[in-house]
């Protein structure tokens, strides 16, 4: 039998073969993942945690595995929600103590198909309120460590389902993406994450349906987990108007890459030979010479797998400002009700978004959609030349945990300006735009820390994106 406190370690998809095989029992398993999130209380990664429920899942899990029942891909598997996120009969704060007590009467679509795969639930990770910061930390929980280095953020908003991930407190995590909020947090962890196409994983929450940027899924430790997880996770709703085109007549016109994956990449010393990647090592903004010597050596390393890599340039910082206006709108939207009865309790980075939302005009919202068409056109016209897009996640490593997500970032001693258009120009683009983009860990800085590289493609690209991703993973090591 393996133990259990190890499998924890071991790829979920390998996790659920064992369980499937009966090597390890799913109680086993979810206890040893809730002993390990007693023990890693100090990193402060989940809001609520469902010990009890998932307990009695795993007997229930164990049970039908006993007696020969049909079961799903991830059977017995742990995984965590992030506190953004619907789910049935578990509070979900979405950080706030306007919602402290809010108990869902139903899943979210994507917690649902966790679940019908087979998966348990195990709880709720921390988010920054209302996911509307780059640190996870809030007045009603307090502030989430990294695990590699407590001294530095470990990104957000998704910053206590990447916590753990990274230390095994469970195989899987949901995670949600605003404006990189997935993909971050991958970065500052060293982990994996996955905004897919607008409408692959439907995500119902928003308050637009049609204009959301807001996307749902997968965190994981290695790309084959994050493939088995969106296979999982993806699929049109009927209640999703981005989803519609995809019941009938499956995902419309893809673009047929000029590369294809081998059977076997080990076999060949140019598997990536024909993809044709575009780099971008900056988008605008100042990157660390760290990132940017990691990025440069990626590039040469896809280059020296087969593959086309042309050097670009696009200025994405220049949507910092339209983003804003879209997130402080909402922001303002969903607070200003509740401002007045909560302003001692709310954080001061959402008072702020909610009084700057609400000066916003018509026409200043007009001109953030339009730029929105905008950063399509923009993207479209690169992918028109190219497979996939190239850049570093963010343009340093980790932050002081300390930054100021309102002020002033330094990076390597110099003032580099906001947090968003500084630090994270690669990421929030692919949310006005509905491109799916990809997080993968390669290495670390001098001090230890994480360095994120992103894949970006064109609308369902994802399989692409995956493909090549598990081919960085076994050039790099």
């Amino acid at each position: 039998m393996t133990d259990a406190s190890k499998s924890l370690n071991l790829p979920a998809r390998t996790l659920a073969q064992l369980i499937r095989e009966r090597e390890v029992s799913p109680v086993e398993v979810v206890q040893a993942a809730l002993d390990r999130i007693d023990t890693h209380q100090n990193l402060n990664a989940f809001i609520t945690v469902t010990a009890e429920q998932a307990l009695d899942d795993a007997r229930h899990a164990e049970a039908a595995l006993m007696r020969g029942d049909a079961i799903g891909p991830l059977h017995g598997v742990p995984f965590s929600v992030k506190d953004l996120t619907l789910t049935k009969g578990v509070r979900t704060t979405m950080g706030s103590a306007i919602y402290e007590d809010y108990v869902p009467d139903t899943d979210a679509v994507a917690v649902a198909r966790s679940k019908a795969a087979g998966a348990i639930l195990i709880g709720k990770t921390t988010t920054p309120e209302f996911g509307a910061k780059q640190s996870t930390d809030a007045p009603l929980f307090g502030q989430t460590l990294n695990p590699i280095n407590p001294d530095y953020t470990c990104g957000a908003s998704s910053g206590g389902a990447a916590v753990a991930i990274a230390t095994g407190m469970g195989a899987l995590a949901l995670g949600t993406d605003g404006g990189g909020s997935i993909r971050i947090p991958a970065s500052c962890c060293g982990i994996v994450g996955l905004k897919a196409t607008l409408g692959c994983i439907p995500n119902l929450q928003a308050s637009d349906l049609i204009g959301v940027n807001s996307y749902v899924g997968p965190m994981t430790r290695d790309v084959a987990d994050a493939r088995l997880y969106y296979e999982v996770l993806q699929g049109p709703d009927a209640r999703d108007p981005w989803g519609k085109g995809l019941l009938q007549a499956g995902p419309g016109e893809r673009a047929t890459p000029s590369w294809q994956p081998l059977s076997n990449p080990g076999d060949s010393d140019t598997p990536l030979q024909g993809l044709r990647v575009a780099y971008l090592p900056s988008a605008g903004n100042y990157v660390h010479s760290e990132v940017k010597a990691a990025a440069d050596q990626l590039a040469r390393q896809l280059s020296d797998a087969g593959a086309e890599v042309e050097e670009i340039q696009s200025d994405f910082v220049a949507y910092e400002k339209h983003f804003l206006v879209l997130l402080e709108s909402l922001t303002a939207t969903r607070v200003e009700p509740y401002l007045e009865r909560y302003y001692n309790r709310l954080d001061p980075s959402v008072i702020r978004l909610t009084e700057r939302g609400k000066q916003h005009s018509a026409i200043d919202l007009h001109h953030a959609i339009q730029a929105r068409t905008t950063c399509y056109q923009q993207l479209e016209g690169i992918f028109s030349q190219y497979d996939i897009l190239l850049s570093p996640t963010v343009s340093a490593p980790p932050l002081p945990v300390d930054t100021d997500p309102n002020g002033i970032i330094t990076i390597e001693g110099r003032e580099v300006g906001t947090i968003r258009g500084a630090w994270y120009p690669t990421t929030y683009p692919m949310n006005l735009s509905g491109h799916p983009a990809l997080s993968l860990p390669y290495g670390t800085s001098s001090e230890g820390l994480p360095i994120g590289m992103q894949l970006c493609g064109p609308w369902y690209s994802e399989e692409l994106l995956l493909d090549v991703g598990q081919v960085v993973e076994a050039i790099v090591g």
